[in-house]
């Protein structure tokens, strides 16, 4: 059996699944904040000591570059070796398999359900044309696929460090506040779960939208503040302005960096959006305003229109994993 795991900088989703019931059939699994714990093999070996499941294969989707079995992960102060695990865990090192989170999302879109996806805009998909996958999670991540002759391949990318590239006045604005606090500023911090709070506190600041004073109370209380501000802008009932504001702004600025990843690749086999921040901010991105700017392509505003949107609203990376890692061993016992 294969124990896969999808490590970010917030959770860690683990699972236990079988080359029988498939990726998306997990036979145990658990949800953990990554923080609280001193390492990925602390938290495996406790979920594999409470599910006493016997496993003898591993794969694991990290938020980070991994480089010849080796990853330091982006949003924690983790450093993962598959040498390292294999001794901890008790396993072959050569049954161990890391791979970049987004790759693992990538691997998952030729196996999504249509109950896996919402889909903002059908276009005119082009049968084994390459697909872009852009994740705003805690922080961005990026990938694409294209296709070899038999199958689509998964590649992983590092693109949500690429530098911010503002699009209008306002964006512009930001960037020069932003240059105050970082020496490089990129799209995740202003297009993730870490970016969220410095565009609130830019239109708090430099634009001037007034700050309630009871979210301004929580903001400023222990916790994650993506949350909070993200809660308040969809709150039905009783909506801060400048919350609404703030994700709007972070909305569009992702519509235009899926639209940069889409441009790149060439993806006319479609995009896919994934991450906690598109799946709770998926009603402001199915308003018309993001395919706006998505589209704001100049003269390839029209190939743009025709190249599918979909959002993924399932656990992608860990079916990802499960199914990157299941394929592994499957690959490994035809050859024996």
């Amino acid at each position: 059996m294969l124990i896969a795991g999808d490590i970010g900088g917030t959770k860690t989703d683990l699972a236990i699944f079988s080359s029988e019931a498939g990726p998306h059939t997990p036979l145990a699994e658990a949800k953990v904040h990554s923080a609280d714990y001193p390492s990925l093999q602390a938290i495996v070996k406790k979920f594999l000591a409470k599910t006493k499941k016997p496993v003898d294969r591993a794969c694991f989707a990290v938020a980070g570059p991994v480089i010849a079995g080796r990853v330091k992960t982006t949003n924690l102060p983790w450093v993962i070796q598959d040498a390292v695990l294999a001794k901890e865990l008790n396993l072959n090192v050569k049954s161990i398999h890391l791979i970049n989170d987004l790759e693992a999302v990538a691997r998952a879109v030729p196996i999504l359900r249509p109950s896996d996806v919402c889909t903002l805009n059908p276009g005119e998909p082009v049968p084994r044309g390459a697909i872009a996958v852009i994740a705003p999670g805690t922080g961005l991540g990026e990938s694409f696929l294209t296709w070899d002759g038999t199958r689509y391949l998964a590649h992983s990318s590092e693109g949500g460090h690429s530098d911010f590239a503002p699009t209008d006045e306002k964006q512009i604005r930001l960037l020069e506040y932003m240059l105050k606090v970082f020496d490089h500023v990129s799209f995740e911090q202003v297009c993730s779960g870490i970016g969220i709070p410095h565009v609130y506190r830019f239109l708090r600041d430099v634009e001037h939208l007034p700050e309630t004073p009871e979210v301004a109370k929580l903001i400023d209380a222990p916790g994650d503040p993506s949350v909070l501000i993200t809660n308040h802008a969809l709150d039905l009932t009783n909506p801060s302005k400048l919350c609404a504001a703030t994700i709007d702004l972070v909305v569009s600025i992702l519509a235009s960096e899926a639209s940069n990843l889409a441009i790149k690749v060439l993806a006319t086999g479609g995009v896919y959006l994934a991450g906690g921040v598109a799946v709770h901010a998926l009603r402001v991105i199915k308003t018309p305003a993001f395919l706006k700017r998505f589209q704001r392509k100049g003269r390839f505003a029209e190939l743009m229109g025709r190249i599918p949107i979909h959002v993924i609203v399932s656990p992608a990376g860990l079916a990802g994993a499960a199914a990157c890692g299941l394929e592994n061993s499957n690959r490994d016992s035809d050859l024996s």
